[in-house]
């Protein structure tokens, strides 16, 4: 009973140690109440009652919020050596590992550079036709719906549209998810995020890190496991086919891009990173990683691995948050009718311009 009762608060103080002020703690599982409602109201309620600098607690975990523009400045700019690498992933695995989110020191900072110019404008454009591709597929999907007049769950299109943008540009894989929901590519992906953690199974790994962590890692996860070899596969089959392509006849993807990047000597360049503050001094940016210099045996090109990495952490990122913007947006419009004429006076004048 003693250990378990001093375990249950021992992570607890070292935020008031350094007087950062937070919330009151629960045992075992922190502040994690604090947020049941959700992350973003509940951060603007920390910061409000606990001031601009401020913490909390998830499980054992500390977590230290910022909200002064100097301040995180201090931090992404002039002292970015330091604030280098994300909080390390216990349970994540490939291809997730090998992105950029999970990549750390000189790695991260190689792949980064050879990633920011693939969101330039001259890339961008090349990839352009193949979004517009997407469009089109979910306007005739749409126009079905519009010429019926009948009410219909638009959150659904734009699942497929996404989906559809995502596996083409960065897995090089054309899809109409609409049409095909049984195609292998959308029934993984839609499995991928249907999946969800257990909550008591949660709980217990933010109390128990030090067991549970290393028990899950062992244990069996036969369609986690399914799912990650997909993607990785689906890579690794793409590659094989760009390979054996004339360079003329292969798609101008993101794919394509980090494909071609291992392959060019441009894309080592020191001028291919991304200065974040171009008024800072000079040689600011340039600050050696976690205090140390950069290290000369960096292995100078991507893996597959790496790849497909990158390319899974697309699907992540652009899937649901672009679903949802497109949703809110367009429910938004539907239900403000002088707003919606405003954009199609616009889109009008644009198409008459251009």
């Amino acid at each position: 009973t003693l250990f378990f009762s001093r375990y249950s608060m021992s992570a607890f103080s070292r935020l008031s140690k350094v007087g950062i002020r937070h919330p009151p703690p629960l045992p075992f599982i922190g502040n994690l109440l604090f947020f049941h409602e959700g992350f973003w109201e509940n951060h603007t309620k920390l910061i409000m009652e606990y001031g601009p600098v401020c913490g909390y607690y998830i499980g054992r975990q500390m977590f230290v919020v910022v909200s002064t523009p100097e301040m995180i400045k201090q931090i992404l700019v002039t002292d970015f050596s330091n604030f280098t690498n994300r909080t390390k992933p216990n349970l994540v695995s490939k291809p997730m590992l090998d992105s950029i989110l999970c990549l750390r020191d000189d790695r991260w900072k190689y792949v980064r550079s050879i990633l920011t110019p693939a969101f330039g404008d001259s890339k961008l454009k090349e990839m352009t036709p193949l979004i517009n591709q997407a469009c089109d597929v979910l306007l005739c999907n749409l126009k079905v719906y519009a010429d019926s007049g009948k009410a219909f769950d638009i959150q659904r299109c734009y699942n497929c549209f996404t989906l559809d943008v995502v596996g083409s540009v960065a897995f090089g894989t054309e899809v109409d998810s609409q049409k095909n929901p049984d195609d292998p590519f959308v029934k993984n992906c839609r499995t991928f995020f249907e999946m969800s953690l257990f909550k008591p199974l949660l709980i217990l790994i933010l109390s128990f890190p030090f067991i549970m962590i290393p028990l899950l890692r062992i244990l069996p996860n036969k369609k986690q496991k399914e799912l990650n070899g997909f993607f990785i596969q689906t890579i690794k089959n793409a590659i094989v086919f760009r390979q054996q392509q004339d360079a003329a006849e292969r798609r101008r993807d993101f794919l394509q891009w980090m494909l071609d990047s291992r392959h060019s000597s441009d894309s080592l360049a020191a001028g291919c990173f991304d200065v974040i503050n171009s008024s800072a001094a000079p040689g600011q940016n340039e600050a050696p990683l976690a205090g140390r210099a950069p290290s000369e045996n960096v292995q100078q090109m991507l893996t597959e691995d790496e790849i497909a990495g990158q390319a899974f952490l697309f699907l992540i990122a652009g899937y649901e948050t672009t679903t949802s913007t497109l949703s809110f947006a367009t429910y938004l419009l539907a239900t403000n009718p002088e707003c919606q004429e405003k954009v199609l006076q616009e889109v009008d004048e644009f198409s008459a311009k251009h």
